[in-house]
């Protein structure tokens, strides 16, 4: 009889955790215990351990976060709840259960500061809240697990709320939309994200890894794709980030201006290649 491998999901009604959902729904090794704020709380360390001692899990796949990137500059001790005891919780359970561990970080780990792609190797130097605490939670992870995967990721849309919706919301009643365009990432699409780690769960390549879409652009040509893709006639004006946090009321979180992620250690460990990020977002317009 074949006794299904159970996967934790934490996160799971976020954008990455439904794509994982459905990268698993029909798979006959594999199943999902789906976990969100609701059912299991990371940052309690006794309901963490009651929880994954209960399920005997193959694996955890971390999506839970705090990812209001200007409310973690005000919700300091929440961020870092959330985005630091939480992994550092998980990876004390996963390797008091022998299980394997997938905790998702991100680009706000580096400073933006940089004139080419940031590899693995590359030392981080976060200046939002919202890095500071997802780059504390990778070192937890590395210190209390044993069998551990980090991806971090970037500039993710998928099932959920996110700048593309935003942006196609906006094309309906604005003939023009103001976009920064000195912001440099990659595009990512959260199926393409759950492929990747689909693949690397089941293997014991652990460690550090970047996981985005190939290619670089900023929000503004980005912006501009979206509306081509869609068919929409908005006209994007291009601003700086400096005009753009002009108009924007309370406190704002420093932005990387440079976060294009090279998947280094993939490409070296691996034959693995993520999709380029046009290509990745004209399948997502199709989607809708």
């Amino acid at each position: 009889m074949n006794v299904m491998k159970k996967i934790i999901v934490t996160g799971s009604n976020g954008q990455l955790g439904r794509a994982i959902n459905k990268i698993y729904e029909n798979n006959a090794e594999y199943t999902c215990v789906n976990t969100d704020v609701g059912e299991l709380d990371i940052t309690d360390i006794d309901a963490v351990n009651r929880f994954v001692s209960e399920i005997k899990p193959y694996a955890i796949i971390n999506c839970a976060a705090h990812t209001n990137v200007n409310g973690c500059e005000t919700d300091i001790d929440n961020a870092y709840k959330i985005n630091a005891i939480g992994p550092r919780n998980l990876a004390i359970a996963a390797a008091g259960n022998h299980a394997k561990l997938m905790h998702i970080s991100t680009d706000y780990v580096f400073d933006g500061q940089a004139k080419e792609p940031y590899t693995e190797f590359a030392a981080p130097n976060p200046k939002a809240v919202y890095g500071k605490t997802k780059l504390a939670g990778e070192d937890f992870v590395k210190a209390f697990s044993r069998e551990y995967f980090i991806i971090r990721t970037a500039w993710l849309y998928g099932d959920g709320k996110n700048f593309v919706r935003t942006m196609l919301g906006l094309s309906e009643n604005h003939e023009k939309v103001t976009v920064v365009g000195d912001q440099f990432g990659s595009p990512t699409s959260a199926d393409e994200l759950a492929k990747a780690i689909a693949y690397l769960l089941p293997t014991d390549n652990f460690g550090l890894f970047h996981g985005t879409c190939e290619g670089m652009t900023n929000w503004a040509d980005f912006t501009r794709e979206i509306y081509r893709l869609a068919g929409k006639s908005t006209v994007v004006e291009t601003v700086t980030t400096e005009q753009y946090d002009k108009n924007v009321s309370g406190i704002v979180a420093p932005r990387p201006a440079y976060s294009v992620l090279e998947n280094y250690m993939l490409k070296l460990t691996t034959d693995y290649m993520f999709a380029d990020w046009e290509k990745a977002i004209a399948e997502y317009i199709k989607s809708l």
